[in-house]
């Protein structure tokens, strides 16, 4: 028996878990994160506390697979997936010079304006698949460079290392040996040609940025490093662990999304997943070409390996799970948002109240980033219940937008779609999506699927997978499938509802 150990950076914790040759978690550690939001809309963490997260993380797992009587000795590698868009600057040392720069963070909304303004915006698009926007991690990176004359000056001369979180902690785990990162996450920087799969020369000129040290680009299974679980020992003295000895190969990098796409098993042009988290992605297989989006929709790179890398279209939701969160610590309208589904459903409608959770602006296929967040059609007759059931029918609202937008850049529908993440406990919202897109909606058993998708690309590449055929039997076997009530009209009664609020500007 043979085990894959899978790191999931996020945004709000780290999760570790140990998988075995049947795809099944034998293992878990998770360890909150602290994200800092500020007023003005800057949302950072610490880098050395993500890095320090994710050990955390690593040993909490290690005990609990330990405890369980399996050996370290048989753990044949080591995945990571990631939260996106979130970047650091380091020195060669591995001294972090900036804080981290949350994907949410929303500093460059003037530097991304400039920039349109001058016309870069289809360059951009036709290189990257991307549009210029706050969300994505280069605009903030020049919104530092202008605030920060000292960072600027060891930029042009050389000295600062850029990488999202997965380069960052690998660069970490290594001792700095490894400065790699793979396909997906370079995809998400606005720096990588998504037709070359190189470093946009053009662009970093455009930007002043050639003197930057970007990391090695990687398929998501390949060859990054080694893991030293001594590290675990150095940067803990309070808890001593009994694997000094045992160096893991680190033979997947992905970010989250894309992780969560291989691990549902969209492996075929037209298979299609939605992540509901802190915010979603949904993402679609579109095979081994880009397919430039004329509907708001992202062009990326969904995964690849040493031989195949597919393409994706996505539709970047900012806002998810933490509409809930916002009502509940905020608005204090429950304690725990597992209350949420039973509020919801002790209504027999929305009454008309709808919740446009423009937070942090909306997303794809809207991308309204300076849009304010409103809560809109209330009157006297509206109870907290309505409020609740309006939060949670705007997630299932903003994803039919996005697969409508996808059906119609590809002309084709979806083959089928599966869902993840925390918010897939709350049984409103999957009934209320499952009945809007009138599909079916496949479930894994397996709630972690990011770290499972790691694990899957890092077991390709170590021998504990065979092939992408086995993964689709393992996949097949550990599914279930919700089918939707086609008589439900009241969702759609909803969503025209929602159509109006959303393009009345």
């Amino acid at each position: 028996m043979k085990f894959v150990l899978a790191i999931d950076q996020g945004t709000s914790s780290t999760k570790t878990l140990i998988f075995d040759n049947a795809g099944k978690a034998v293992a878990k550690g998770c360890v909150d994160l602290k994200t800092n939001h500020f007023d003005n809309g800057f949302v950072e963490q610490d880098p050395e506390g993500v890095y320090q997260n994710v050990l955390d993380s690593v040993q909490e797992c290690l005990e609990d697979f330990s405890s369980k009587g399996f050996d370290i000795q048989d753990i044949a590698s080591c995945g990571i997936s990631n939260q996106r868009e979130t970047f650091v600057l380091w020195d060669k040392a591995g001294n972090a010079q900036s804080p981290a720069v949350v994907w949410a963070c929303k500093r460059s909304i003037s530097i991304c304006e400039d920039l349109k303004l001058k016309g870069q915006e289809p360059l951009i698009k036709e290189k990257t698949g991307l549009i210029i926007d706050p969300y994505f991690s280069g605009t903030k990176l020049l919104w530092l460079l202008q605030n920060d004359s000292e960072l600027k000056a060891k930029v042009e001369a050389g000295e600062i290392f850029f990488g999202t979180v997965d380069c960052w902690v690998l660069y970490k785990m290594t001792n700095g040996k490894s400065f790699k990162t793979d396909y997906t996450n370079a995809s998400r920087t606005l720096f990588f040609n998504i037709h070359t799969l190189t470093w946009d020369a053009d662009i970093l000129k455009l930007w002043g940025l050639e003197n930057l040290n970007l990391p090695e680009v990687c398929p998501s299974s390949s060859d990054f490093g080694v893991f030293d679980l001594r590290l675990l020992e150095q940067t803990n003295s309070n808890r001593k662990s009994q694997i000094v000895n045992r160096k893991l190969p680190i033979t997947s990098l992905i970010g989250d999304s894309h992780a969560a796409t291989f691990g549902e098993g969209c492996f075929e042009q037209g298979t299609a997943k939605v992540t509901l988290g802190t915010g979603s992605s949904i993402m679609m297989n579109i095979g081994s070409k880009p397919v430039t989006s004329a509907n708001g929709m992202l062009t990326t790179i969904c995964w690849s390996t040493e031989n195949r890398v597919d393409y994706a279209l996505e539709g970047a939701i900012v806002s998810c799970g933490s509409t809930i969160e916002w009502l509940k610590n905020e608005l204090n309208l429950f304690q725990n948002p597992a209350e949420t589904a039973e509020m919801a459903n002790s209504v027999t409608d929305n009454a008309g109240v709808y919740l446009i959770p423009a937070f942090s602006g909306l997303g794809g296929p809207h991308w309204q980033m300076n849009r304010r967040a409103s809560i809109e059609g209330m009157t006297f007759g509206t109870t907290k219940n309505h409020i609740v059931r309006a939060a949670l029918e705007s997630i299932p609202y903003q994803i039919k937008d996005v697969v409508t937008a996808m059906g119609q850049d590809m002309q084709a529908p979806l083959k089928s779609i599966s869902v993840n993440g925390g918010m897939t406990r709350n049984e409103f919202v999957i009934k209320f999506l499952v009945d809007l897109l009138g599909l079916s909606l496949k479930k894994q058993q397996n709630a972690d699927v990011s770290a499972l998708g790691a694990a899957y690309l890092s077991g390709l590449k170590s021998g504990v997978y065979e092939s992408i055929e086995q993964l689709k039997a393992i996949n097949q076997r550990q599914t279930e499938e919700i089918s939707p009530n086609l008589s439900n009209q009241i969702v759609h009664k909803g969503y025209e509802g929602w159509q109006k609020k959303i393009n009345f500007q």
